[in-house]
């Protein structure tokens, strides 16, 4: 049967969509080619599925309940990968109201959709923001995760509730997946690696936040895909046994990322290299909703579905700054 995926032309979506497609899925990849971020570089991804069979396109934004049951009228598929939603820390801050429309309206349009369709199992994308201003390290599914720093980190906790309510009421299958600072090839021109990379070939400086004193659990975008398709393709059982973050429904929450907290100014370092230049590096203050430290426990998923991230940031950094340089040709 078909996979549904929300976000096709967003950064996951995408290199999930390559990756179900590779191996002979036939995938309806959904979404709205918004303006968050160039759509250039989202038509570019889109072309690039388009090249491979078995891929077919609906632009709809999924948070339109009206224009996205008409959208799929007469389209069958089984399971959903729901990657689609608004991005971005720092934006929430602005443009409130972008979130509850994509991230809160358009997951329950999701969960519906799933509901009405009967799919057999619906992963849907949460973050490593809900994790908030919890202080103990690595951040664990386990942890309570009740203080939130930014909307976006509030509404992708809501829609794991949410996900958590369907599943006890309508017993639909459903993984939710706290994805830990994803990077790599074609990834989003809003992270820090993209824009660092951006200002160094430029010849401009780059502002390092938190004076510096930041670490991330850098993942990269082939380690991601890797767990969502396992993820996909191992739905949890209905069996009132208690699942990864707590459930006794057909729910489980894992944390997805690297099991390494590097510091921002390691990365950076190896950007330099990569690009053959220095960076001029002017230091600044924490951004509001910003986290100072992430760090994942992947235990749950390493446990239940034998998930080994492979990729370092000495390998993958590299490899995304080559992709850069090919793509704009600097």
């Amino acid at each position: 049967m078909t996979i549904l995926v929300t976000g096709a032309a967003g950064f996951i979506g995408f290199h999930t969509c390559r990756r179900l497609l590779a191996r002979g899925e036939t995938v309806i990849g959904l979404d709205a080619v918004n303006d968050y971020y160039d759509p250039r570089l989202k038509r570019d991804r889109l072309a690039e599925l388009a090249r491979q069979p078995g891929f077919r396109f609906v632009e709809v934004d999924f948070a339109d309940n009206a224009a996205l049951t008409a959208a799929l009228d007469g389209a069958e598929f089984d399971r959903i990968v729901h990657l689609g939603a608004q991005a971005g820390v720092r934006y929430s801050i602005e443009n409130p109201h972008a979130y509850v429309r994509s991230n809160l309206v358009g997951h329950v349009d999701l969960l519906e959709l799933a509901r009405h369709r009967g799919v057999r199992h619906l992963v849907y994308a949460s973050s490593s923001s809900v994790y908030g201003g919890n202080k103990e390290l690595p951040f664990r599914v386990e942890d309570r995760v009740d203080h939130p720093l930014s909307l976006y980190a509030a509404t992708k906790k809501a829609d794991e509730l949410m996900s958590e309510t369907y599943a006890h009421l309508y017993r639909l299958p459903q993984t939710g997946l706290r994805f830990f600072t994803v990077y790599g090839p074609w990834g989003r021109p809003d992270m820090a690696m993209w824009i660092f990379t951006k200002a160094i070939f430029a010849g401009q400086p780059i502002e390092v936040f938190g004076e510096g004193n930041m670490r991330r659990d850098f993942t990269y975008i082939d380690d991601i895909v890797t767990g969502v398709v396992a993820c996909l393709d191992n739905p949890p059982a209905d069996d009132g046994e208690e699942k990864a973050g707590g459930s006794r429904s057909p729910h489980r929450v894992y944390n997805i990322g690297n099991h390494r907290s590097e510091e921002l100014t390691r990365m950076i370092d190896l950007l330099e290299q990569a690009c053959g230049r220095k960076a001029e590096r002017r230091l600044r203050e924490m951004q509001p909703g910003d986290v100072r430290d992430t760090y994942a426990d992947i235990t749950a998923i390493q446990r239940d579905l034998g998930f080994e991230p492979k990729t370092t940031i000495d390998e993958g950094v590299p490899r995304f700054v080559d992709w850069y340089r090919a793509y704009h040709g600097v």
